[in-house]
């Protein structure tokens, strides 16, 4: 083959620039480099191609969203990011994708802009691959901050100012389920420099489902907290850092700050003793302003804002408005309803309940029943007891469609809705056609003592394979219950008993306390027919009590 002569100029100029990080650019402003060299050109674009790393619109779950918008950009051109780093958001017809860093590296170029569009593959910047420049000021900086908290520690009552802090990393706990890895972080209770002791609450994590507690894994001071109120954390992502070697704050130092309050409601009151001065009034209101904490003015300024409304006169014309962030379990919610909601051909059938036989019952045996039973016999009971052997009964009831079959379950797991302050939860009764009305009684009065309190778990609403709604205990009298969740058929709905006229079998008319009930039921795998016998036969066995008793 023919050798090709390179000449020296080029050769010198490749050499120099081989011991040292190059570009595209830095080879056109060489002064060795003769332009446009035909020998450099083709290993110059090769540098520039290898030199930078395409960020790709990842897929979005389901191959029939394709694209996205672009929400927010977390970076911008120049930033260093590191593997793992939230760089963008983009938000489909259903989700919202994190994209996050493949690699160290420079943000070179950002190709899609923020409200873009982009497809599944698309690019969506480059990253130029490298670890972050060591400068001598950015080693410094950490350094100086290592030092500050070290040294903070050492000057604390009790710290071990001749030995190194023993920090203890707390990190987001387990979720309760393999399929929530990552929550919102609420609250903190504590701030830097408070000392905390083990096993004390330190922070809230709201996930999808539940709010889940971090307490402290041992005592000590908090010297550094990793993630704000509002953050996404990962499970194991670190929280906080308490020096377990600091001291717990002594009394007297407790006692000197109590007296430092008192001159407030002092200087308070001074100046209303003197309203005639302005110059002498505005002083002592500065005082109280320093000793509040950053966190809590915000709050009440919120909250003062929304009470404002309700004390104006009625001729007021402020028409604003309080926009308030979606709750990460509101969201969830939404999310699960509206995709039942589409999935299910829904449709409502309804019945009445003449409840006087059972009231009678209930009223002749309920104080018996609580003496012996330990808790109270209430209306919901009977009606999840009915519903199971109903389901038995008519297995479609109990069924679900997954895919191309049709799950038919031997097993009954009833969920009832419980209203909170956060946000819907439905915990479930497990087996209820093995337990008797005592034993659902139970359950039931545990689990919805759980949910008031929100310590339910995720173990409380897992599975159901149908629900109950009560909206009769808010004084609904009629209404048409919704399918909330995908793996269920149906659901029954409860509402208030009222008295109403009832004609008997004689012809006579008389007033008898009627419920007025409602099933709504996916009509891809329950006909018609099989819902009305089901609704018919729960109609039956709570208008004769005997029937459940005898389970029949």
């Amino acid at each position: 083959p023919r050798l090709r002569v390179v000449p020296p100029r080029v050769a010198t100029a490749a050499v120099a620039l081989s011991s040292r990080p190059w570009s595209v650019r830095s080879l056109a402003s060489c002064p060795r480099l003769p332009q446009r060299s035909p020998w450099l050109a083709p290993r110059a674009l090769a540098a520039r191609h290898f030199s930078v790393v395409p960020l790709k619109t990842p897929s979005f779950g389901a191959e029939s969203i394709t694209e996205g918008t672009v929400m927010e950009w977390r970076v911008k051109v120049g930033d260093h990011v590191k593997k793992g780093d939230l760089l963008v958001i983009i938000e489909t017809d259903k989700v919202s994708v994190e994209v996050h860093a493949e690699q160290d590296g420079e943000i070179s170029e950002i190709v899609a802009k923020a409200d873009d569009t982009t497809q599944v593959g698309q690019v969506l910047c480059k990253i130029r691959p490298g670890a972050a420049p060591a400068t001598p000021a950015a080693a410094a900086a950490p350094a100086a901050g290592r030092g500050s908290s070290a040294q903070k520690v050492a000057d604390m009552p009790g710290g071990a100012a001749g030995s190194p802090p023993k920090l203890v990393e707390v990190k987001a706990p387990e979720f309760g389920a393999e399929s929530i890895t990552e929550g919102t972080l609420q609250v903190w209770k504590y701030q830097v420099g408070d000392y905390v002791s083990k096993g004390e609450f330190i922070a809230a994590i709201e996930t999808d489902k539940v709010t889940i507690d971090v307490n402290a894994p041992d005592s000590g001071e908090i010297v550094e907290i990793l993630a704000k109120p509002d953050d996404t954390v990962q499970v194991g992502a670190p929280l906080c850092r308490i020096n377990v070697a600091a001291a717990p704050r002594t009394s007297p130092a407790a006692g000197a700050t109590a007296p430092a309050k008192e001159p407030a409601p002092a200087a308070q009151a001074a100046a209303g003793a003197a309203p005639a001065a302005p110059g002498k009034a505005s002083a002592p209101e500065a005082p109280p302003k320093p000793p509040a904490s950053p966190g809590p003015p915000s709050p009440a300024a919120s909250v003062s804002s929304t009470a404002a409304p309700a004390s104006k006169a009625p001729g007021s014309t402020d028409r604003g408005e309080n926009r308030v962030k979606l709750t990460r379990m509101r969201s969830t919610i939404a999310r699960n309803l509206k995709s039942a909601q589409n999935m299910h051909a829904a449709l409502t059938t309804f019945n009445e309940v003449d409840m006087t036989r059972f009231m009678d019952f209930r009223k002749e045996y309920k104080d018996l029943f609580e003496k012996t039973h330990g808790s109270k016999f209430g209306l919901q009971s009977v009606f999840f007891k009915a519903s199971a052997n109903a389901l038995l009964a008519i297995p479609s009831m109990n069924a679900y469609i997954a895919g191309d079959d049709i799950v038919y379950r031997n097993f009954v797991d009833i969920g009832f809705a419980a209203a909170t302050p956060k946000g819907l939860v439905v915990p479930v009764i497990r087996d209820v056609d093995k337990l008797s009305i005592a034993g659902i009684e139970k359950q039931f009065a545990e689990l919805a003592n759980k949910a008031k309190a929100d310590k339910i778990s995720l173990a409380d609403m897992a599975g159901g394979t149908f629900s109950i709604s009560n909206g009769g205990v808010f004084g609904s009298m009629l209404g048409t219950p919704m399918i909330g969740s995908t793996t269920q058929s149906a659901i029954l709905g409860l509402h208030g008993t009222k008295m109403r006229a009832v004609v008997m079998p004689d012809g006579s008319i008389k007033a008898r306390p009627v419920m007025y009930v409602a099933l709504t039921y996916d009509h891809r795998v329950v006909d018609g027919r099989e819902a009305v016998l089901f609704l018919k036969s729960v109609r039956e066995q709570v208008e004769n009590p005997e029937r459940l008793v005898l389970e029949i």
